[in-house]
């Protein structure tokens, strides 16, 4: 409670009847307050213009003008308080709001990949990483996260799998025989010069490409045998990339490869259980 009505409440017990009845109508109309004369407060409180008088001089003002202002500097506090807190709410709603466009927006780059999704081009995809002799993935930057989490599955399937980090690597694959590897480049709006270096020169040795990319205009897609499109835009921010959509493809693409070795996956599943069991690795 604002000062002067905390100073009239706590001095409720020792006041003469007529004083109460100035202080219960204070305390039942603290908003009006500041706006009222002494005539107007003394005829509302159905006492004397004197009783107010005295009434204040009781409280430990000089007079009704130095009470009044005192009323007048509470309810100003209470309006400053409000309007902040209103404008709190509101950036903090708008902030909320943005918050949930980001949820938005990685459902609707959901969405739009798998409404772009050609299931003739995955089903080629996974027929090409099944029969594959070695499975080479080329991802820069951010991207980069989206091919360690391929790796990590693709392995659980095959023994063959080779993330290609950097163009360092490159001399050690470049006399082996790739007719029969291929090579999965994930890349999106603002496309890694390496990620394409690399998916071009395992191309020109042979090696079936598949292409993860957000449009028809990337540069991996001319040197690519199969392209999964998958939506990684984010509106109204200068962070710009979503990866909810080509997460989603690359889980479509292993469960896609899963069903198709379902025993070999299976079993190697149990025996990393088994190792994980076995040294504690997990609890």
């Amino acid at each position: 409670m604002a000062q002067v009505y905390q100073k009239i409440a706590e001095k409720m017990s020792s006041m003469s009847k007529a004083q109460e009845k100035i202080a219960k109508y204070i305390l039942s109309h603290p908003n009006t307050i500041p706006f009222l004369t002494v005539e107007k407060l003394a005829n509302l409180s159905e006492v004397s213009i004197a009783t107010v008088t005295r009434f204040v001089t009781f409280l430990g003002y000089k007079g009704y003008p130095d009470f009044l202002k005192e009323t007048q500097e509470t309810i100003k506090e209470q309006v400053e308080s409000i309007e902040r807190i209103r404008i709190r709410d509101e950036l903090e709603s708008d902030t909320n709001r943005k918050l949930y466009e980001v949820f938005e927006d990685d459902v609707n780059n959901i969405r739009y990949t798998m409404e772009e999704l050609n299931i003739f081009e995955l089903k080629k995809a996974v027929n090409f990483l099944v029969n594959a002799e070695r499975i080479y993935i080329v991802a820069r930057r951010s991207a980069a996260s989206l091919a360690i989490f391929f790796k990590y599955y693709l392995e659980l399937m095959f023994n063959n799998v080779i993330l290609l980090e950097n163009i360092e690597q490159i001399p050690k694959h470049i006399n082996r025989d790739t007719g029969e590897d291929v090579i999965i480049g994930i890349s999106f709006d603002r496309y890694s010069k390496s990620t394409v270096d690399i998916f071009t020169h395992l191309k020109n040795r042979g090696a079936k490409t598949i292409a993860i990319t957000d449009n028809m205009l990337s540069p991996l897609v001319p040197y690519a045998d199969i392209t999964l499109k998958a939506s990684a835009g984010i509106s109204n921010s200068v962070f710009k990339g979503s990866f909810a959509g080509p997460l989603s493809l690359i889980n479509a693409i292993i469960i896609s490869i899963e069903n198709e070795k379902k025993d070999c996956y299976e079993n190697n599943v149990k025996i990393l259980e088994e190792a994980l069991s076995k040294f504690e690795l997990v609890m």
